[in-house]
């Protein structure tokens, strides 16, 4: 039955690369669970980054174990533009965290161009302020050299990351 209301948003996709998942992305994945039907979670295969810590088989385990708690979440991957995607999968959103300021001058000309092409807005969410700096990218430099990221990353991340740095000789 239709009220003349707009119909709710039921499936959204929150691409990334997730090389690795952090908390910070597991937050916006849960926050995202709790909103939508149905989240998708896309592993983007980016020609543009450059050799992946982790493998596209790996990084789609890794959420899967960490998002196996929420029965509406699932995990795939996807080549190409986000939205020939999005219309493949049928998805009424885009879901992107925001971490800083600059992630959003970064995001807002994709989400143009996404809602352009696939007709598909783009949701933002603030990440918990807990993650505001962690990202990827810092989380390999500092778990590759030394540091301690257990607070950052999931324990089936860390298990991997020990796992990645034994199998390249980095003990």
């Amino acid at each position: 039955m239709h009220n003349g209301s707009p119909q709710k948003k039921s499936h959204a996709i929150y691409p990334g690369s997730f090389d690795p998942p952090t908390n910070g992305h597991l937050d916006v994945i849960a926050r995202s669970a709790s909103i939508f039907t149905t989240v998708t979670v896309a592993v983007v295969v980016n020609p543009q980054k450059r050799s992946p810590l982790f493998t596209l088989d790996e990084r789609e385990d890794m959420l899967r174990r960490c998002t196996s708690a929420h029965s509406n979440v699932r995990v795939a991957h996807f080549r190409g533009l986000l939205a020939d995607y999005v219309k493949e999968i049928d998805a009424d959103v885009i879901v992107k965290g925001l971490r800083v300021v600059s992630d959003f001058e970064n995001e807002m000309a994709f989400a143009h161009m996404n809602r352009s092409l696939s007709n598909v807005d783009t949701m933002f969410l603030m990440s918990d302020s807990a993650y505001s700096f962690v990202s990827s990218s810092l989380i390999k430099e500092v778990y590759l050299q030394g540091g301690d990221i257990a607070k950052y990353v999931p324990d089936v991340v860390l298990e991997y990351m020990h796992h990645k740095r034994q199998a390249q000789g980095r003990i």
